[in-house]
């Protein structure tokens, strides 16, 4: 079983060197990566820069595509299954946490109407847009952070919300829960 560890670390390695032999890319030997987590690049990215002590935990994806900037500064941590999916740019300040489940999308889908009233979607035509995450911010379990979005410094947003406006610095954002019901059997 060790054998088959080292063998997979080996691997693992391998991949992120090749990586960070790309154009544009750098990439801190600090990184961790932890099981299942690694990137995706499609293209050649305009930029990817990851700084000093950046660790995910289990299966995190770091997606870019072509032309896509992607900078994560010193510090950084993305719990299990967190997922950076980069078309345009995105930013992430020192000393930011992410909590389990995060997803951070810098686009959208472009959509129409057709003749009949239909709706009518490209899987590949997107409306590319931006984000931007200030420095010591805490981001909860299963939030989804959408483009065009810009978060302050010493942000906490709470676990399951959808982010689709800025939000200035030193901010605390919590969903509201107006009526719980609970029911007997």
């Amino acid at each position: 079983m060790a054998r088959f560890i080292q063998m997979l670390d080996d691997y693992r390695s391998q991949k992120l060197n090749k990586i960070k032999a790309l154009p544009n890319v750098s990439i801190d030997d600090s990184l961790f990566l932890g099981e299942g987590s690694g990137f995706d690049i499609e293209g050649v990215c305009k930029e990817l820069k990851i700084h000093r002590n950046v660790s995910t935990r289990r299966f995190c994806n770091l997606m870019l595509r072509d032309n896509a900037i992607l900078i994560i500064h010193d510090n950084v941590f993305f719990n299990n299954y967190c997922s950076v999916n980069c078309l345009g740019y995105i930013e992430i300040g020192r000393d930011t946490t992410f909590g389990e489940g995060v997803k951070l999308y810098d686009h959208n889908h472009k959509y129409a109407y057709n003749s009949e009233n239909k709706l009518m979607t490209d899987r590949a035509d997107f409306n590319i847009g931006k984000i931007t995450i200030g420095n010591d911010c805490w981001i909860g379990s299963n939030v989804t952070i959408l483009n065009n979005v810009e978060i302050g410094d010493n942000v906490i947003i709470g676990a399951n919300n959808l982010i689709y406006k800025s939000i200035p610095a030193n901010t605390i954002v919590k969903s509201k829960v107006d009526h719980i019901l609970i029911t007997k059997n």
